[in-house]
């Protein structure tokens, strides 16, 4: 079993030392987009995730296809057919997104670590864990940086160490989205806060009895009678 607490600091590490092997920019310009980031910050708000979380695994699945679902790339109008499978059909993109990160593994909306450590190692468990159990960078993080050499699990179970993974990796994405947008600060990655239901208002307290105000049936509310009906006669 991986021990996730050193994977953290492992992955920690690589990105201190990470560099890009290529130019992600165009893609990063995508994913930074101000109508893609609304939408992505709004699943943000839902599920309680960064919202670059959501962008860079939007990338890796779907190539950031709006068609396909947050948790495999399958068309989020239909049931899904690959894992997480029989997910969906959803209503909208968004949706089948917050379904992705709170109902499937490794539900993402419950990590509370978003340490570039704890956020890089939640983006690996969403991929898997079969290269942390290899003891080689997994190149769903690392892809297009110098961390990363080659290797690939081609087909569930099936690994091969020369196929080069051509995808650029979710660190490489971070990276590049962090030079064209000012606001991404991976060492304290902001979360939109789930919007909770209005304070109700306070119920309103029942006066208690006074002078003013006797309550009924006493001594005090007869000497107020008492006291309106003489006034009453004048």
């Amino acid at each position: 079993m991986t021990d996730l607490v050193t994977l953290k600091a492992a992955n920690a590490k690589r990105w201190t030392n990470a560099r890009l092997m290529r130019d992600f920019s165009g893609i990063a310009r995508d994913l930074i987009a101000p109508d893609a980031k609304t939408r992505y910050l709004a699943v943000s708000a839902r599920a309680g995730v960064p919202w670059v979380f959501v962008a860079v695994v939007h990338e890796r699945e779907s190539s950031q296809d709006w068609k396909g679902s947050l948790a495999q790339g399958d068309p989020w109008s239909r049931v899904s057919v690959h894992v997480p499978a029989g997910r969906g059909p959803f209503r909208s993109w968004e949706d089948a997104a917050v379904d992705a990160l709170t109902n499937c593994a490794p539900y993402a909306a419950r990590n509370t670590d978003w340490s570039i450590g704890g956020l890089l190692t939640m983006l690996e468990q969403y991929n898997g864990l079969g290269y942390a159990n290899r003891g080689v960078p997994s190149p769903y993080i690392w892809a297009g940086t110098d961390q990363y050499k080659s290797g690939k699990y081609v087909r569930d179970g099936v690994y091969d160490a020369h196929v080069v993974d051509s995808q650029p990796g979710c660190a490489s994405l971070l990276k590049a989205m962090m030079v064209l947008d000012q606001t991404i600060v991976p060492t304290a990655l902001a979360i939109t806060p789930i919007p909770t239901s209005p304070t109700e208002p306070s119920p309103i307290k029942a006066s208690l009895p006074s002078i003013t105000n006797p309550s009924k049936g006493s001594i005090g509310a007869f000497v107020s009678s008492f006291f309106a009906a003489i006034f009453r006669r004048k």
